[in-house]
């Protein structure tokens, strides 16, 4: 069955749906609120107007999913960004961290823009038509952003010994968030069988470290992965080797978010009413 609009979305599937485009709203959120923070620092004058621009989208990107939330809900967007506790956010931990140095930066970039980019093509076929929608015009701008993160996750491979050994160091930091980007949903079985989410969260993560692993292996970066052959004519199977950090599907947050938070709600809070 498809869904055209959110009243045709039964009430035992509200719940799970709206918990399911926030999950995918506040990764785009939170990470362009804190990507923002490299206006005015950026190397160079080229990147601080490319930071700008990318975390403005990812802004308007979560904007776009939050509105189909406050249809679900009967709120508006500026209530569902701002006025929420911190255990109702929903983004993976990866993307609320700090945004450390250039370093740091690109890295969890394009540690995200990829997972992100085999999310994205998978919801295409979602039963949720504004989704799908909403996909089409998101896809257009991530192009982009991932032709810049993996630009920059070259040149710092690339570059200097400074700048590789500072690559590597951050993706050390960052890959048992980054093997929590595919935590499931909660209530994804009810999302699967819906159709809303076409594909479990495990394959989507399989087809990422698929993408990925070639490239770590070329650049000689660190990659907590082991290759497995399952058995002949049979797709290889990856098996991290380090324990994913996981929780923020669920609520769970770092002390990183319980500050950004904070800061970024402070206004709704004390005007309450205000728009962004």
């Amino acid at each position: 069955m498809e869904f055209s609009d959110a009243s045709m979305v039964p009430p035992d599937l509200q719940q799970p749906l709206s918990n399911f485009l926030l999950s995918l709203a506040d990764d785009e959120f939170i990470l362009g609120y804190w990507d923002s923070e490299w206006t005015g620092v950026a190397p160079t004058l080229e990147e601080d107007v490319a930071c700008s621009s990318i975390a403005q989208d990812e802004i308007g990107h979560a904007r776009l999913l939050y509105q189909e939330v406050a249809a679900l809900t009967g709120s508006t967007p500026d209530q569902v960004a701002y006025d929420r506790t911190l255990s109702e956010y929903r983004q993976v931990q990866l993307v609320e961290r700090r945004r450390g140095n250039w370093a740091f930066t690109c890295a969890r970039r394009y540690l995200y823009e990829t997972a992100d980019q085999v999310r994205l093509a998978s919801l295409t076929t979602s039963t949720y038509r504004p989704l799908v929608e909403a996909i089409g015009k998101i896809e257009r701008e991530e192009v982009y952003h991932q032709m810049h993160s993996t630009a920059w996750l070259n040149r710092l491979a690339n570059g200097t010994p400074t700048a590789y050994q500072l690559l590597t160091e951050a993706l050390r930091q960052l890959w048992p968030d980054a093997l929590g980007i595919f935590e499931p949903f909660e209530n994804e079985d009810v999302l699967l069988r819906a159709g809303i989410l076409p594909v479990p969260s495990a394959v989507l993560e399989q087809r990422w470290l698929g993408d990925i692993v070639p490239v770590f292996e070329r650049l000689r970066l660190p990659l907590p992965i082991k290759k497995e052959s399952p058995a002949v004519d049979s797709p290889a199977l990856y098996i991290p080797t380090i324990v994913a950090r996981t929780g923020g599907r669920r609520g769970q947050h770092s002390a990183d978010f319980t500050d950004l938070w904070n800061q970024m709600t402070m206004v709704s809070r004390m005007e309450p009413g205000a728009s962004w």
